[in-house]
């Protein structure tokens, strides 16, 4: 790997492992975060801990940011003491998901300030972080990747050049509305195999090894036995993919009468109150209309989350 100076600020549940294998491999490291634990944990590995995001940019070539939302992406780049004020000029790659009308919005306006933005939004869970395999998919010049690609290696193991900026994010998009529409299936027709008869841990073995086969059911799966709906990204929190597909479909004139059905029962859940729980509550949507929890016989309701 050709070695230079990177940044980071964002060490939340997924910025902290990427974060992590970036000083593993021997890239000289700043970061910043809020918190204080992630930054001791970094600190101990020998990396360099700055006070904000433009003590972050004044020391280094390369900077990463993976926040919750777009929000606090323009907050780190153009906010009190953001990235545009420690530097003139420096190239910036968001991992945060947005969608694609706010990466193109934060793209405009750090050329503005003699940034090179570009998005690279990531996929798989904070296990994936950690071991370094997550999917990203980035959009920006081929030139500016090429030269981000060591980095992005090492933080990845399916990486993708989905096109130009914005591209990132709608690639994400479009994988998360399917893996959406994935759990929403399962959640719906789960209550109703156990009403109709088939054991939980019957329905649970074929689910995870048949034909319907998928992550989202080899992951979920267990976890609804289980009566576990918390730890993930919740429902609410991940609401900005379905807002970012639906602007797409709406200005293309398109129909998503699948997808159109998922959202209603993504809705129908945070309306519900399970908004801050894991995308598999859905399935208490269904359970409370027949009346037919989807647990394992040792499990109670008081494990229902």
């Amino acid at each position: 790997m050709s070695v230079s100076s990177v940044g980071f600020v964002g060490l939340g549940r997924m910025g902290f492992g990427m974060a992590s294998n970036l000083s593993k491999a021997g890239v000289p490291l700043t970061v910043c975060d809020l918190s204080p634990e992630p930054l001791n944990a970094l600190a101990a590995q020998g990396v360099s801990i700055a006070a904000d995001p433009a003590e972050v940019a004044a020391s280094v070539d390369l900077l990463f940011i993976c926040v919750p939302s777009d929000a606090e992406s323009e907050a780190v780049l153009f906010g009190h003491r953001g990235a545009t004020t420690g530097k003139t000029a420096l190239p910036v790659i968001d991992t945060t998901t947005m969608n694609h009308g706010a990466a193109l919005r934060l793209w405009k306006r750090a050329q503005e300030e003699g940034f090179l933005y570009s998005d690279c939004p990531i996929s798989g869970m904070p296990f994936r972080a950690a071991d370094g395999t997550l999917t990203m998919m980035f959009g920006g010049s081929q030139e500016t990747f090429a030269d981000a690609r060591p980095y992005l290696d090492t933080m990845g193991e399916f990486i993708v050049h989905c096109g130009d900026v914005g591209m990132g994010q709608l690639m994400k998009a479009v994988n998360n509305i399917i893996y959406d529409v994935n759990i929403a299936a399962i959640c719906e027709v789960m209550p109703l195999a156990v009403k109709a008869g088939l054991r939980p841990e019957t329905l649970a073995e074929v689910l995870t090894t048949a034909s319907s086969r998928s992550f989202a059911s080899e992951y979920f799966v267990p976890r609804i036995l289980e009566g576990r709906f918390d730890g993930d990204f919740s429902l609410r929190s991940a609401f900005k993919d379905i807002v970012n597909v639906q602007e797409v479909a709406a200005r293309l004139e398109a129909s998503l009468p699948v997808v159109d059905a998922m959202v209603s029962t993504y809705q129908a859940a945070i309306d519900q109150g399970f908004g801050e729980e894991s995308k598999s509550a859905m399935v208490k949507v269904y359970e409370d209309s027949l009346g037919q929890k989807v647990r394992r016989p040792a499990s109670t309701d008081s494990a229902d989350g």
